[in-house]
């Protein structure tokens, strides 16, 4: 069954999405702004991470920390996100306090710049600084998240840099870098607003225009350093990082089409085929048969811009060596890539996928977030109604061809976790 979708756009360029569900007494706010961290200037690394912070401390006529009470208070639940591309905002209330979540996002949106001081800033920047020492610099692993884009994408690329930022770029923000980046891209012409459950969609109009109506578009964003990069690596490019890890592991990523493209869904199915579940390629032979990995999995990165990645990210089993991990590894992708998938494979990909996206739809947060996705890339939030088509016209002969395209070793780059010396000596 279709979900309901109906769009309009305010006098001040803000795109809103309703999707009424009456199923349940609940209705989910999510608002996307189209910045992330492929926005921020040289010397500000980490700076569109920080602004998300920033928005959770108060606005003109909200104090810090009150979104989060108010938003409690009223039964409901709210966080917000940073990624390359993209900062989202989201709250899920009872319907009967719908006009307080949006009230709140507009104030934000309209109003923050008053409330913003150089001890909030100081506070959020500490708070940062110990989510990277904690998620990042002291978490096993932790440092993939920007070693892989940095690996795979030009310095000059906007996707080159780390998301959470440097130190070093975090203790040189300033006030007025907050008002230049709240000003450049927290406007509602960068922004799509998308409301999902049980809401009445006249009352949800007049609250939108009442709270967003008046607040005025931007003086338009910068445009991003170009993003077209070659459709493979060229080769086979290796990075080996020490770290303080008990297991060796292997990000083995490849280049591949952009989210959304054709190209994109059989890169996709193809990634299913290999690491989806324990029924998965990789799992059955290295984790089950050859006992060489205690984990495996595939999976796209969704960009749509320039061009997408598809990682296979595998975990040796105690007294694996990395050599042995990545030969494994790349035996299942000649293998693959040689021999092809069969049908069965493309149905049971196909229908895992499927599930996955229709269970998530159930959710009002779920589907306002897959919403205000396609709203946001593509202009068309009804393009969430034709995934399922779009992967059920997924063939075996366009999986086997994007095999034979992408997963050469003209494509490959291996990103390697390995035990300290002194680790691996105790």
């Amino acid at each position: 069954m279709p979900i309901p979708v109906d769009t309009y756009r305010l006098p001040n360029g803000l795109f809103v999405t309703l999707s009424e569900d009456h199923s349940a007494p609940i209705v989910a706010v999510n608002l996307w702004y189209h910045v992330g961290s492929a926005n921020e200037r040289d010397g500000r690394t980490g700076f569109a991470h920080l602004f998300e912070h920033m928005l959770f401390q108060g606005s003109e006529h909200v104090g810090a920390n009150e979104h989060f009470e108010l938003i409690q208070r009223a039964g409901g639940t709210l966080n917000g996100s940073t990624w390359l591309d993209r900062t989202n905002y989201f709250e899920t209330v009872p319907s009967n306090q719908l006009a307080v979540a949006l009230w709140l996002e507009a104030d934000r949106m309209g109003a923050l710049l008053p409330a913003m001081t150089q001890q909030k800033l100081d506070t959020q920047r500490d708070v940062v600084k110990n989510e990277r020492r904690w998620s990042v610099d002291n978490q096993p692993y932790g440092t993939w998240w920007e070693r892989l884009p940095a690996l795979a994408f030009p310095p000059s690329h906007p996707f080159h840099h780390s998301l959470i930022g440097s130190f070093e770029d975090l203790t040189a923000a300033s006030l007025e870098d907050i008002e230049q980046f709240f000003r450049t891209f927290y406007t509602p012409d960068n922004a799509v607003l998308t409301i999902a459950g049980d809401f009445d969609a006249a009352e949800a109009r007049a609250l939108v225009e009442q709270y967003f109506g008046d607040i005025p578009r931007g003086a338009g964003k910068p445009p991003l350093a170009p993003m077209a990069v070659p459709a493979r690596f060229g080769g086979w490019r290796r990075e080996v990082v020490e770290d303080d890890v008990m297991l060796p592991r292997l990000f083995l990523a490849f280049r591949s089409p952009t989210f959304g493209t054709d190209g994109y869904y059989a890169a996709s199915v193809c990634g299913a085929v290999l690491g989806m579940r324990r029924g998965s390629r990789l799992h059955r032979t290295l984790v089950r048969e050859q006992e060489i990995a205690s984990e495996a999995t595939a999976f796209t990165f969704d960009l749509s811009k320039g061009s997408d990645l598809l990682i296979i990210d595998v975990t040796a089993r105690p007294g694996v060596s990395v050599e042995r991990l990545e030969t494994a590894v790349a035996a299942q992708v000649d293998q693959l890539r040689r021999e092809g998938v069969t049908g069965a494979e493309v149905e049971r990909a196909v229908a895992l996928i499927e599930t996955d996206f229709v269970s998530a739809m159930q959710s009002a947060g779920e589907r306002a977030d897959k919403l205000s996705q396609f709203a946001t890339y593509f202009s068309d939030p009804a393009l969430a109604n034709v995934q399922a088509d779009r992967y059920r016209a997924v063939t075996a002969g366009a999986v086997n061809a994007f095999a034979r395209e992408a997963l050469g070793t003209d494509n490959r780059m291996s990103l390697v976790y390995v035990p300290r010396a002194s680790e691996a000596a105790v």
